[in-house]
């Protein structure tokens, strides 16, 4: 039986407040080895973007928040403006890439939102941690 892991506790304590801001949501699974590696990346960039929300939500411990979201490949990354979901896609498990992602649509600013299914998946989870510290 696989091991089943939570994510790092820093990611549910403090943290900026929902919205506006952005948002980093990490879609990902307990079973799979990528996610339990990626946990410790995406917690150093949450404590390098303390003005950015990061969530991590586990696509089938919360199905209800992805919804009919297909996720294939691990991890798959939500990033939000606050507002308007603008990048939902999976990532290459490093550091550097989420970081150079985020701070290029952060720049943008005006970065086209992308399809209504992403936006739909922001929503939901929006609204599910919208009273939760990020």
């Amino acid at each position: 039986m696989p091991d089943t892991i939570s994510p790092p506790a820093p990611l549910s304590a403090g943290g900026p407040p929902a919205a506006p801001g952005w948002w980093v949501v990490c879609l990902c699974a307990a079973w799979c080895g990528v996610c339990r590696e990626y946990g410790a990346v995406f917690e150093a960039l949450r404590a390098a973007h303390t003005d950015v929300r990061f969530e991590w939500v586990d696509v089938e411990d919360e199905e209800d928040l992805a919804g009919d979201l297909d996720v294939e490949t691990f991890p798959t990354v939500l990033v939000a403006d606050g507002t308007h979901a603008r990048f939902l896609g999976p990532v290459l498990p490093q550091s550097g890439v989420l970081a150079r992602m985020l701070a290029a649509l952060q720049q943008e600013g005006a970065a086209p939102p992308v399809d209504a299914q992403a936006q739909a998946v922001f929503e939901r989870i929006r609204q599910a941690r919208a009273g939760a510290p990020g």
